[in-house]
């Protein structure tokens, strides 16, 4: 029998820099090239087990997405110029393979994960995924990346139990309406409200434990709502697999919303999800990133969040 690799995989692909929603736009392509610069300045890249992302295919995506949806989305792609799919989420003639790239990735790095390639995986993804409902594309999301390797995970490897959590500045609409009430899933998220896409505090579903943090709320407060909320929940379902969905937009630095987190709040937190993931899910970790518009921010902390990932911070 082969070992079990203890490498981190950083899943990308070159297609994701050239889905480009204009040069106003804070969801840009400098995100990514802001990662791998920081990567390679700490000198972590090198230790990274580096995979191309795949396309993900129809049969995936359908496992989150309707069927009719991803036709929408395909018959969308532009030939030149842009087209838009709600007042923030435009597509350009690359943003479909890229979208499709973001979603493959995280099926490859479940698929690492459980043939035992890897320890935990990083997909340094766009356009992010949130926000993508089973039918609606919102929020610079088009496909719910998360969600499509969720499903992967359920129905291939017949996983019984994935939790996702979401440290995004925003709620994770998307996730929520595709996996609510499911008891295969539990979802933890931390978010500002009232903020946009303004919902998330009327959920009921016992699966989904929101916690709606006010503007200005800062780490400590972050750190107390988590370990309050986030962990009797984490230890009660005891996931076999985790999912992150990894925002860095609640930053201080970041001027897209007004909580206060700093770079140390993201080590704790990825910290914690480390230790929930030895206890309950065989280390397994799949970590994506969604929102981070703050170039400098976004870079420090991924790089920090992937050197705990890789157990090297």
């Amino acid at each position: 029998m082969t070992a079990k690799s203890t490498a981190t995989a950083y899943i990308t692909h070159s297609e994701c820099l050239l889905h480009d929603m204009g040069s106003y736009h804070p969801e840009c392509p400098q995100r990514l090239i802001a990662i791998q610069k920081e990567l390679e300045a700490t000198g972590l890249y090198t230790k990274l087990q580096c995979h191309n992302a795949p396309l993900a295919s129809d049969m995936q995506l359908r496992r989150a997405h309707a069927a009719e949806y991803i036709v929408s989305v395909r018959e969308s792609s532009p030939d030149s110029g842009l087209r838009f799919l709600d007042p923030d989420t435009a597509m350009n003639p690359h943003t479909l393979n890229a979208a499709l790239r973001a979603a493959g990735a995280v099926v490859k790095a479940v698929d690492l994960l459980m043939t035992q390639q890897a320890s935990n995986a990083f997909c340094a993804v766009r356009p992010p995924g949130h926000h993508a409902e089973s039918a609606r594309a919102m929020g610079f999301c088009i496909f719910n990346n998360v969600a499509v390797g969720v499903a992967h995970a359920l129905s291939v490897y017949e996983l019984k139990r994935a939790a996702i959590l979401d440290f995004d500045v925003h709620h994770g609409n998307g996730t929520e309406e595709i996996f609510s009430g499911n008891p295969a899933v539990l979802l933890c998220s931390t978010f500002q409200h009232p903020f946009y896409p303004h919902c998330g505090v009327d959920n009921h579903h016992g699966n989904c434990i929101n916690v709606p943090l006010p503007a200005g709320s800062d780490g400590a407060i972050f750190r107390k709502m988590v370990t309050d909320y986030w962990l009797p929940a984490v230890n009660a379902f005891k996931p076999e697999i985790i999912f992150i969905s990894a925002g860095f937009d609640a930053h201080q630095e970041d001027d897209m919303a007004n909580l206060r987190f700093d770079d140390a709040d993201y080590v704790w937190i990825t910290q914690q999800i480390r230790l929930w993931a030895a206890q309950h899910a065989q280390g397994r970790i799949v970590s994506v990133l969604e929102g981070g518009y703050s170039l400098k921010a976004l870079g420090r902390c991924v790089a920090q969040h992937i050197g705990i990932l890789m157990n090297a911070g």
